[in-house]
This record gives C-alpha cells, structure tokens and sequence, in this order.
C-alpha cells in the first residue's frame, strides 16, 4: 500500500534470539604441552560457564584432605630378592625415574602411600633424582631387605613412560631399558608368594588418587581452534581453547576425529550461548539503531609478500550500521569505539567459499538449528568467507565449523536488512557525459538519477526493471532498464569514485527488497510495517 506524502522509515524490531542449547559433559583426553614435548592424562568437565581441566594428584584423606607433595613409604623384599613394582624413566632421558607398575599381591606396601606414576626421588636417604635408570635399578636391587624411598606423585606423567611391560622394541638382552619396565630385575620370581604384609597403624596416613582442578577456561568471549597458530596448518583430531584475556589450554588431544569434533561443537555451543545472553544484555541498554545482530571470534588470513601467508584472530561484530572488526571483544562502551577498521554494513558484501553451503538449502536450515554435525572431518578445507568492500578491497575470514559459518551468513543478511530498513535511502554522487549527477537507490521507489545543480529528476526506474549491468572494475558501470511501456532496453552509463561500494550498495537495497517479499522472512524478523511499493 503506497503512503502519501515522505515515506517515513518502517519500525523494525529486533527479534528475541532464541535460546541456544548448551552441553554439559566430562571426559577423558590427553593434554599436550609443546615446551617439553609430552602428553597426559587429563579429566574434561564442560559446564555452562567454563572447561575445567582436571589432573590426578595425590591427596592425603586422614584428617582435613590436602595434597601431598612428598611420601615416604618402607618396603620389605621379598624373599626371591623383588620388591614387587616396575620403574621406567631415567636422568639420561631427562625424565625422572617413574613407578609403571605396582604388584598388589607381592609389594609389602599396604599402607596406600605407593601409586603408579610416583616418581622416585631417594632410596634409603639417597637422593636418585639425577641418577640414571641403571644406577636406580642397581641402587633398588642392593638396598638391603628393607627399603625406604620416598616418592612424589608426578602430575604429569610423559607418555612413552606409560609403554606396557613386554613392548615392541624391548631389549631382553639388557639388564634393565629406561623406556621399559623394569618389574623382572625388581620384582624377582613372579610364581612365588609374597610375604606378609605388616598390619597398617591407625595412626598411618592414608592416601589416594583423584582428580583435582588444574585449570577453569571462563568461556564467555573465547574461542577454540584446530590449527597451528599463526597458520592454517589444521591438527588431526586436537584443538585449543582461548580465554578471552589470551590465556589457554595446551593441546587437547582425542582418540577419534568423532569425539574431537564432539568436544569442539559441544564447548563452541556453550561459548555461542553465552554469546547470545551478552548480546541480550548489551541490546537491553542500548538504541534501536544500535543493537548488535550478531559477534564472535574468526581468523583473518593474511597474504604478506616478505613472509607469504599467515593467520590472525580478530572478534567481528554486526551493530547498528556498521561491520566492526576487533583485535580483541570488546567490553566498555569506549571499547566500541576503537575498533580496527568499520564498514558501512550496507556497502559491503558476504562471500561464502563453500559453495554446497549455498546450494543445501536443507542442510544449511538443519545447521542453524544444531541437527546436523558439522562435515569439517570429511572436508578438510577451512571453512572460509570473505567481505568485500569498497576500492575492490576484501578481508577472509576462517572459522572453526560449517555451523558458524552458516550463522555468519544468516546474521550478515539480517543485519544489511535491518540497515537497509532503516536508512530507506541511500545516494552516492557521480558523472555521465561530463555532468555531475546524483545517483539514488530508494528502497520504496527503486533508482532515481538527477541533476546536482538543479535536482531535477532525469530518469526514475524500479528495482524489478534493472535487468542487468556491466562494469569496468574501475569507476564506470552500465546499468540496463526495462522500459515499462516500450518494453525496450534503456543503457544508463554512469562514473563513480568508489564503484564498488554503489554496486555493494545496489546489491544490499535488492536484497532486502527481496526478502521483504518472502512472509517467511518477514516474519522470522519480527517485521512490522505498512506493506510497500515493489
């Protein structure tokens, strides 16, 4: 219905986003620290707000339990000459001299003070924690009958220590190999019995192991990544959390791609959720031309003659007009106002490089509502988009699922929509023959061409009589019209100093018009307004 007078700009309201669902899970997976080259054991435990890392520690539960740092424990040889546990590890291998095995049957220990993966610090008040795998293994077989050592119950354990008696490689021909057990020098003749154990004191302390909180990664504002940092290197079946102060994780590993992939879209779901309360928070609080339509974390790839191409994060956000581009999330109102670079959202242009994106419409709808798993396992290829803006300029970003990269380009369209309904009008100044023109794209009425001098009105056409264009990829475009009684093709040649962002924009203004044509559209954008000129 056409409205006499100035078309005054429709209200839009900005939709409630509906609640995104979170995960609350715990596992097991390893942890690798690059400095030393080592993986262990470490408990995952996701909950709404954080990911804690948890490793196994050893406390003492007599009393008010406390961790341990050092634990003396006496063993009585056996009478085959074994002490009833394996050591692997050794100063040669600069890795300290570990306990891989405990013979519960024939250890003289029942006291609970001796667990595997105690490293050995001294036997019988000689301190061994230089000493090679050799020298500890002779120092433990000649000690005497009755053997104190004292023990300290090492966090992080390296993997290779974890090899299992009898492993592909062992040496039988030596008398004892640090990266193997040696439980047959220090064990002595397995068949016999062992002797009995001494009746444990009421007064002994006693122990145990669990698994004690090592790191709460704060999820509001992080991120995760697949890749090596700095490059688009992606890891196999490992990725990283990023707090958004900077700190993180060292590598979590996993066994299979399907629970790697499982953990990452489980702590992304988490991280989008408490994304989407923020933003609720900060709308709250703020204008209508200024609400934030969607912000996160993506990795800006880099072309750079001297050092060829790299990768860097950076937070993106889509508010009010404009397309902000951060070096970190912003928090305070005056964090808004120092962004990287700004574009004007209805001058730029969303570029998907996953073309099945765009053309499984019904895996793009079951992506948005979380039931479809992301394929990144199947494809390796980054999952990339790009932004265009103006002087033929573009930025390409990288994400970590096919599921925020359908987000990105559902929030991209709402957000020029929303700008488009907001401005109604949008004119850019130009030439055609030497005259100085004024070019304008109205979103109730189409295209219009004047004079700058004069303002009068040289030609007028709709949006649905623009039948094609062409441009030099410089400054000239040459845009083709029905026209409405002749039926004839009309060439408008116009000059432009940024060409494109006129065609971003004219791009932009079809768009929306588009899409306020689709009542499924409309509706998912809680539109509200008088129905208007096609």
């Amino acid at each position: 219905m056409s409205v006499a007078g100035k078309q005054q700009p429709e209200v839009i309201e900005r939709p409630a986003s509906l609640p995104v669902p979170t995960s609350t899970k715990s596992g097991i997976a390893l942890l690798y620290n690059e400095d030393t080259n080592n993986t262990y054991d470490v408990c995952l435990k996701l909950t709404k707000d954080a990911l804690t890392i948890q490793k196994l520690d050893v406390i003492c539960t007599s009393g008010t339990e406390s961790q341990v740092n050092h634990r003396t424990v006496v063993l009585r040889r056996q009478a085959t000459g074994g002490l009833g546990l394996s050591i692997k590890g050794g100063a040669e291998h600069n890795v300290p001299v570990v306990i891989s095995k405990i013979f519960k049957d024939q250890v003289a220990d029942q006291t609970g003070k001796l667990f595997v993966g105690d490293a050995v610090l001294q036997v019988n008040g000689i301190n061994v924690e230089s000493c090679t795998h050799e020298e500890v293994v002779h120092l433990l077989r000649t000690a005497g009958d009755e053997v104190t050592i004292t023990v300290r119950y090492l966090r992080e354990v390296p993997s290779f220590l974890k090899l299992p008696l009898g492993s592909p490689g062992l040496d039988h021909s030596r008398g004892s190999s640090p990266l193997f057990d040696s439980g047959l020098h220090l064990n002595g003749n397995e068949t016999n019995a062992a002797p009995s154990p001494p009746s444990p004191s009421a007064n002994e302390p006693k122990y145990e192991k669990r698994w004690l909180d090592a790191v709460c990664m704060p999820l509001l504002m992080a991120r995760v990544s697949r890749y090596k940092a700095g490059t688009d290197k992606l890891r196999s079946n490992c990725f990283q959390v990023f707090a958004s102060g900077g700190t993180c994780t060292n590598i979590l590993q996993f066994c299979t791609a399907a629970e790697s992939t499982d953990w990452l879209q489980a702590i992304s779901a988490n991280i989008n959720g408490l994304t989407q309360e923020n933003i609720k928070i900060i709308n709250k609080h703020s204008p209508a031309e200024n609400q934030i339509v969607h912000m996160g974390w993506a990795c800006e790839s880099l072309e750079d003659s001297t050092v060829g191409r790299s990768s860097t994060f950076k937070f993106l956000a889509l508010r009010g007009p404009y397309f902000f581009i951060f070096k970190k999330p912003p928090i305070s109102s005056a964090d808004w106002g120092k962004p990287e670079t700004t574009y004007n959202l209805y001058e730029v242009l969303f570029k998907v490089h996953k073309l099945w994106m765009a053309e499984d419409c019904w895996l793009q709808a079951r992506l948005y509502l979380g039931l479809e798993h992301s394929p990144e396992q199947q494809d390796n290829e980054p999952l990339c988009f790009s932004i265009l803006v103006g002087h033929g300029q573009s930025h390409t970003f990288r994400v970590e699922l096919a599921s925020d990269l359908a987000i990105w380009e559902k929030s991209f369209q709402r957000a020029v929509f929303f700008e488009v309904q907001r401005i109604q009008s949008k004119s850019y100044m130009c030439s055609s023959q030497g005259t100085v023109l004024c070019f304008t794209i109205d979103f109730g009425s189409g295209f219009t061409c004047s004079e700058a001098s004069s303002s009068s009105i040289l030609w007028r056409y709709k949006f649905s009589q623009l039948k094609g264009s062409s441009d030099d990829g410089k400054t000239r475009v040459k845009l083709l019209f029905k026209n409405a009684e002749s039926k004839q093709i009309e060439m408008k040649e116009l000059e432009f100093a940024n060409l494109t962002a006129v065609l971003h924009c004219i791009h932009s203004f079809i768009a929306a018009k588009v899409a306020s044509m689709d009542p499924l559209f409309v509706c998912s954008q809680s539109f509200s307004g008088n129905c208007m000129n096609s």
